[in-house]
């Protein structure tokens, strides 16, 4: 049965939005290597939402080994893409569509993979995910700046959500790597 695993480029004050706010931030060796832990570590394959599967294709399609570490990992993994909107997953390779989003159908694919399901950016499916109970793993890396205003993981309004720390990590540039997993009962 696989596992899933989100990771999520965080602020202070909780927004996920496009990660514009990493660029002051820069991206630490130490930084690889545990993202390198979700990808290349186990996971077999991706999970994304529509945004994000059709803002990173172009991202990723075009990238080799030489051009970054996690290339091989995100273009030659299965993909699947949850949406109601899109017909075809076509234009970045490994891709299916599963359709709109359903907990039984993301149990199944669970049931159905052999280690970790990746997933990034896709708030708006990793925030029914984790309503769900579906989500395994919550990798924040959280940076030190706090934006205002923008989509947040948890945003007002949303139910209540404990979970329990598993790890934590600093890095030297200022950002935290914290871990947490669903608290039982």
């Amino acid at each position: 049965m696989g596992k899933i695993k989100v990771s999520e480029f965080i602020t202070l004050d909780g927004v996920i939005d496009e990660p514009t706010f990493t660029f002051d931030y820069g991206f630490t060796d130490a930084m690889g290597e545990a993202m390198g832990r979700l990808t290349d570590g186990g996971s077999e394959a991706i999970l994304f939402g529509r945004t994000t599967w059709v803002e990173s294709g172009p991202a990723w399609s075009g990238r080799d080994m030489q051009d970054d570490p996690g290339a091989p990992f995100f273009n030659n993994t299965p993909k699947y893409v949850v949406s109601a909107t899109l017909e075809n997953a076509d234009g970045w390779n490994n891709s299916t569509v599963i359709g709109g989003y359903d907990a039984d159908a993301i149990q199944k694919l669970k049931d159905s993979v052999d280690g970790g399901i990746y997933v990034y950016g896709s708030g708006t499916l990793v925030r029914a995910m984790i309503a769900d109970g579906l989500v395994d793993e919550l990798h924040l890396f959280l940076y030190p700046v706090a934006l205002g205003s923008g989509p947040r993981l948890f945003p007002e309004g949303a139910p209540k959500t404990v979970l329990s720390l598993a790890g934590s990590e600093a890095f030297d540039n200022g950002v935290m790597h914290l871990t947490y997993t669903p608290t039982p009962g």
